[in-house]
């Protein structure tokens, strides 16, 4: 954890090699500023936490199907088990370790990412940086839900524990101490492997499909160039491009989300296991409630996080857009190929 310190130190202290260009007379907040970066966190952990505690029975559904496929054969089959089996507040059972988990993982993961990507794109030159956007984005999103999912394994633990085992205690202060007694740390944490397979896909393609989307929008499907769109109309690009995202991310992650639901419902499980006893054609139960529910979720927590930054004033920098630079190399090769 170190050097990574170190890193977020140096990115917190220096001045950010973007801040000119990204930041707006009417922001409140500089762009690369310690109180920038604690502001995206803060949205990130609102829009996280918010959006996976709303989704909870969707989640309850998609975790038994995952681990009992013939009992919860499908999503409104799951709700009318889950229903008959613990009532109707049963579909709310562990939201405390959702909630708190989420929002402590979306702390990490948007304030990092708004760090690693100042970080790695600082590092490059002006023409290597967009040529190359699409690796920065991948490595700041990597970057960031690395460190990130160390706040959500243990409450991912619990919540599994809650939402699929009958034996377990159906409240997080009774849970987590059951787990702690049976398996020690190793209880909270053994999941973290298939969580990082998991999550770090879903977090890149997640990142990464919505810059490159919401850059894609604003070229060829908006009628006219974002900064004369008002607010709402921006807030509406943003939640379209979010749930193409969503789509997107439930496909890449789900496997290993299905492997995560595994392990944390069995104590005696382990990563290959598991593996071997599911299956590759074993591995896809649930995708269709996982499809609802990514989609849905990645939509509004971009939805709220853009909004977040409108609220506070936090600077909102444009898509990508091609250096003046390149353009004209482009220009200039254009017409040496035409007067070939």
């Amino acid at each position: 954890m170190g050097p990574f310190l170190d890193l977020m130190k140096n990115a917190l202290c220096s001045p950010s090699s973007h801040s000119s260009s990204s930041s707006s007379p009417s922001s409140l907040v500089s762009f690369g500023s310690p109180k920038f970066y604690v502001l995206c966190g803060i949205g990130g952990s609102i829009c996280c936490g918010f959006t996976h505690l709303v989704i909870t029975p969707l989640d309850i559904v998609k975790c038994r199907m995952q681990v009992d496929p013939i009992k919860y054969s499908g999503v409104l089959q799951g709700f009318r088990v889950a229903v008959a089996d613990d009532g109707v507040r049963g579909l709310a059972r562990a939201w405390a370790p959702t909630t708190i988990g989420y929002s402590a993982q979306g702390f990490g993961k948007f304030g990092y990412y708004e760090i690693f990507k100042n970080v790695y794109g600082s590092m490059l030159s002006e023409e290597n940086g967009y040529t190359y956007r699409s690796w920065v984005y991948l490595a700041a999103a990597s970057s960031a839900e690395f460190f990130a999912d160390f706040f959500l394994a243990p409450f991912e633990a619990v919540k599994v524990r809650m939402q699929t085992s009958s034996t377990a205690p159906k409240t997080m202060r009774e849970c987590m101490p059951m787990i702690y007694k049976k398996e020690g740390m190793y209880g909270f944490f053994k999941g973290l492997p298939p969580l990082w397979t998991r999550q770090i896909p879903y977090t890149t393609v997640k990142f990464v499909c919505f810059e490159r989307v919401m850059e894609l929008m604003y070229t060829h499907t908006v009628p006219k160039p974002r900064s004369e769109c008002t607010k709402a109309e921006q807030l509406l690009v943003t939640f379209s491009a979010g749930y193409l995202a969503g789509i997107l991310c439930a496909v890449a992650s789900h496997p290993p989300d299905v492997l995560v639901s595994q392990l944390n419902q069995n104590p005696n499980a382990t990563l290959s296991s598991a593996a071997k006893k599911l299956g590759w054609k074993g591995m896809w139960p649930g995708l269709g409630a996982r499809i609802i529910m990514i989609g849905t979720i990645t939509a509004m927590q971009w939805f709220i996080y853009d909004g977040w930054k409108v609220l506070m004033g936090i600077p909102r920098p444009p898509p990508a857009q091609m250096p003046e630079s390149i353009r004209r190399k482009l220009q200039a090769e254009s017409k040496t190929d035409f007067i070939k």
